[in-house]
């Protein structure tokens, strides 16, 4: 150390030692001030102020114009990893370059999104990448090495991981909670977050809204118990916004603010994001639970720890040697060709019949195209996008690509007028166009924040009005009756604080939505509607100062829709002058399906329904091109369209992507990184979270699906020959030879399985063991090896509470996807036999059955532990637990529970073993120990089923 120089900035010290020493340095106010989000600076020490959180799961978000790369979801469609750590690379570097500019744009990237897409009518499944954890984790992984940089110290940004632990709803999220068993914990869950953190590119988490098995995951145990043994690097737990305060408010959990931030800073929660850049709040409670006792300077000192050396990794405390300080690549030339290169790898191919002109894709040169439909001349943005530098729609590029001479274009959107009951007509006051990429020329600045939920609407355009004749508007049916209206001059209406409607947004956004309406048919009046506004609950109304939202509905408007043309009208005209139709349907991504709101079907939009079915009766030659967030059910137009493609949103270059691909300039070699499900009925729940039980995802799914998991197409066609399989050890070593059998050159992705074939308990009908994204030339071969290790074959073995792979034989397959296998082999694996359950040594966790119905898994207490109750306080629910070896003989049964109720404990023929009474312990907390007389021997199965608000926890036996 030298006189100008502390330790904690000396560069040849160990970051922990600096880390220490700065820790030192710092008052206990100063530390407790790291705890929120916005830090303050400590000028003392030349310590800057920081905040926790910078958006950045496809490009750099909310703060200003950067690259837009495709939707997380595309980027898993891509199962390109090298691609996508290229991805994470190119953000990074834009977020340093734009930090340079703003430093208000952070280091410490919130992003990605490991939740796995368990289910396709998440809302938010759009910031995922698969339903599967071996491909969402091999993803995962390439993305935060390339936001993390490849120097051997520092870090070019902090990737955080979103959302610990198990969150696939928007519906009550903040009050619902999964129930997760110890097998789809760590079978499925787990293993989505696990692969990045051992590989060292992740800064650390954020839990999410919900709670898992009755306990917020603002709480969860697994932080230190699962994630920090994962890998000896300190790890930052990032709180989600607002997340603190539900634990007392929304979710009851505690009864004071200061209970609940003591308790999620001893769960390993580090950095709380609540009440915006306002840090009095929590650091109000946080001092209140200080002085009460509830935690102390040590609790404090890990959290503000485990900041500083993510800070340190940063090069914060010694600048002159960070390599990333001068970063200025933004915009290049090469981050715009990496985003049209990630939107071609996105494109999924999903059907290409062949006819007597041969098949429909690739586009011939000299094709007249009409391409229309609601997303033809869209460039959707989604809640989490940067600005976009850059724009290109499917029409900009098929017009660009074929000429525009060839290209004629029909949106189908019904244009109407709204006439009011008294014979007027809404009319839209004339206004400037919206800006050509249809975002914000600047960044806003709202009290220093970049987050643009705190944007308010424009109030200096002139609201409607109405007058005889009236403005045509273009309305456009997302489903389930939630509208848009568009003006003549291409602005969305919308309402903002003041309450009148405008033509005043370059399109639908914000995290309330104040563009989205529904007509509400009036049978009192023939042919009458009521408008209602959805962002703000009222019905539109119109007064002599203009069309506003009125405060109840007594005062609303009653509206007739005059219909100008129907939307299939003008798409039938175009498709009729075409050689080739395409169809480009889909969702906005701030409509029906995001953060906060669930889909209610996999149903197509009925307008848009109507459209695909238009254009094919006018042109059979007809493509549908499936622009969309998540999957949809569209059995019909798969079993009459010659083509269909399906891609994510995919940013700035979506449009040129597109029509590379479908001019055969690029072969489509995307895969479905989700089941694609033939209807509604075929999905279970959207709070099953076991996929075991409930037979989810291509792993346990019984039924038919659209397309499968992994699927995709291409222009060529592949051979697989030569696959063989052998166990070494630890590893099951795996080649295959692939050949392009077809006549363009292009990707595969090949895909390697495992199937158990004589399990002892229930596993997937495949499982994805690894994969690898290739590019052949017409007539080339390459031989793929694979590395699988061995305790990918395994299970969670609930009997004993391990990891196990069962001796016996697996089958390894190889294909185009999981429905399409193309070699299988089988190997012998010298695994663990399973064997009885130890119930003598170990009695029953009421938690770690083998089945169960009606029941739920809860908190045994607020910090660790699993209980098992029924569904319904009102009824009951029954626990299997197979194969227990009572040996000789037991005569007594201890139950642990609380609440209130009765357990019966039977043989699988209904035999009663025992019936225990549970008395009113008093809450569902407070567990009392109860023995029985329980009489059995051997192995056998026991059913423990549950009447009542009835809290079980564990059984031992004795005798």
């Amino acid at each position: 150390m030298t006189a100008h120089r502390p330790p904690f900035r000396d560069p040849d010290l160990p970051v922990a030692r600096r880390v220490d020493d700065l820790l030192d340095r710092l008052t206990a106010d100063e530390r407790l001030a790291l705890l929120h989000q916005f830090t303050p600076g400590v000028e003392r020490l030349g310590l800057a102020a920081f905040r926790t959180g910078q958006e950045a799961l496809h490009g750099v978000a909310w703060s200003g114009p950067a690259t837009v790369f495709p939707q997380a979801v595309g980027l898993g469609a891509s199962w390109h990893p090298e691609l996508v750590r290229r991805v994470g690379e190119a953000v990074s570097r834009e977020t340093r370059a734009m930090r340079a500019k703003d430093g208000r744009v952070g280091l410490n990237v919130w992003s990605p999104t490991v939740n796995l897409l368990r289910n396709p009518l998440w809302g938010r499944g759009e910031e995922g990448y698969a339903e599967d954890p071996t491909l969402t984790s091999a993803i995962a992984t390439a993305f935060t090495r390339g936001l993390r940089g490849d120097h051997p110290l520092y870090w070019r940004t902090a990737p955080v991981l979103k959302h610990w632990l198990a969150h696939n709803n928007e519906a009550a999220r903040d009050t619902s909670s999964a129930s997760v068993r110890p097998r789809v914990l760590r079978e499925y869950d787990l293993r989505a977050f696990r692969g990045a953190v051992e590989a060292g590119a992740v800064a650390g988490v954020m839990p999410a809204y919900n709670l898992v098995n009755g306990r917020p995951n603002h709480l969860s145990p697994y932080l230190e118990e699962e994630l920090r043994s994962w890998t000896d690097q300190e790890l930052l737990v990032c709180s989600d916004a607002g997340a603190p305060s539900n634990l007392a408010d929304s979710q009851g959990y505690f009864a004071t603010h200061e209970e609940a931030v003591a308790a999620a800073l001893r769960a390993g929660v580090d950095s709380f994001t609540d009440h915006g850049t306002d840090a009095s709040v929590i650091l109000g409670r946080l001092r209140g639970a200080l002085e009460r006792g509830l935690i102390d300077a040590a609790d404090v000192d890990r959290a503000v720890r485990r900041q500083l050396t993510v800070r340190c990794l940063l090069g914060e405390f010694d600048p002159e040697l960070d390599p990333y300080a001068e970063e200025s690549r933004f915009d290049t030339p090469e981050h715009r060709e990496l985003a049209r290169e990630a939107a071609e790898a996105a494109v999924v191919l999903l059907k290409n019949e062949s006819s007597t002109q041969g098949p429909l894709l690739p586009l011939a040169a000299g094709t007249r195209i009409a391409v229309v439909g609601l997303l033809a001349d869209a460039a959707k943005l989604d809640w989490y996008s940067g600005s976009l530098l850059h724009r290109s729609t499917p029409l900009d590029g098929l017009r660009e690509r074929f000429g525009p001479e060839r290209v004629t274009y029909a949106e189908g959107v019904d244009r109407i007028r709204l006439r009011t009951a008294s014979g007027t007509r809404l009319r839209v006051a004339e206004s400037g166009p919206p800006g050509p990429d249809g975002s914000q020329d600047t960044v806003p600045d709202v009290d220093g924040s970049l987050d643009p939920a705190l944007i308010a609407g424009r109030t200096d355009l002139p609201p409607l009005t109405a007058d005889a004749e009236g403005s045509e508007l273009a309305l456009i049916d997302w489903g389930d009756g939630v509208l848009t209206l568009r003006a003549p001059d291409g602005r969305y209406l919308s309402v903002a604080e003041d309450g009148f409607v405008r033509a005043s947004a370059d399109e639908p956004g914000g995290w309330v939505v104040q563009e989205t309406f529904r007509l509400e048919t009036l049978e009192a009046h023939e042919g009458g509607h009521l408008l209602l506004h959805l962002g703000t609950g009222g019905y539109v109304s119109v007064a002599a100062d203009g069309v506003k939202v009125a405060a109840d509905r007594a005062s609303a408007e009653v509206f007739s829709v005059e219909t100008v043309e129907r939307g299939e009208e003008a798409v039938a005209r175009a498709a009729a002058g075409a050689d080739v139709v395409i169809v480009v349907a889909g969702n906005d991504p701030h409509v029906n399906g995001r953060e906060t709101e669930d889909r209610t079907t996999l149903a197509l939009p009925a307008q848009q329904d109507r459209l695909w079915r238009a254009a094919h009766a006018a042109n059979p030659r007809t493509a549908l091109v499936l622009v969309s967030s998540y999957p949809y059910a569209v059995p019909e137009a798969a079993g009459t369209l010659p083509a269909l493609l399906w891609t994510a949103h995919g940013g700035q270059a979506a449009g040129t992507a597109l029509a590379r691909i479908l001019a055969g300039d690029v072969s489509p070699a995307g895969r479905l990184p989700q089941t694609w499900y033939a209807a509604d009925a075929d999905l279970a729940g959207m709070l099953d979270y076991d996929v075991i039980g409930g037979r989810q995802t291509y792993l346990y799914f019984d039924g038919t699906p659209l397309f499968p998991f992994g699927y995709g197409l291409t222009y060529t066609t592949f051979g697989y020959e030569e696959l063989t399989a052998a166990v070494d050890g630890e590893t099951v070593h795996v080649s295959c030879t692939v050949t392009n059998t077809g006549p363009v050159a292009s990707d595969e992705v090949v895909q390697v399985y495992a199937r158990a074939v004589t399990p002892s308990v229930p596993r997937p009908h495949r499982e994805l063991l690894a994969h690898d994204r290739i590019t052949l030339a017409p007539g080339a071969s390459t031989t793929l090896t694979f590395a699988v290790p061995l305790p990918s074959l395994g299970h969670w073995d609930v009997a004993h509470g391990r990891w196990t792979v069962e001796p016996g034989p697996y089958e390894i397959q190889a294909g185009a996807s999981s429905g399409d296998i193309r070699r299988t082999v089988r190997i012998e694996v010298a695994g663990t036999p399973a064997t009885p359950r130890p119930v003598l040594a170990a009695g029953l966790a009421a938690a770690d059955y083998d089945e169960q119905s009606g029941t739920v898994i809860v908190d045994r207490t607020k910090v660790r532990g699993d209980a098992v109750t029924p569904s319904s306080p009102d009824g009951s629910g029954t626990l299997v637990y197979r194969s227990c070896d009572f040996a000789d003989g037991v005569t007594e049964v201890t139950v642990a529970a609380a609440g209130e109720g009765t357990l019966d404990l039977t043989l699988p023929d209904g035999t009663l073993l025992a019936r225990v009474e549970v008395p009113d312990t008093g809450g569902p907390y407070t567990y009392r120990t109860l023995s029985t007389p329980f009489t059995t021997q051997d192995v056998v199965d026991v059913h423990a089923t549950l009447h009542g608000p009835l809290r079980l926890a564990h059984l031992t036996f004795t005798g």
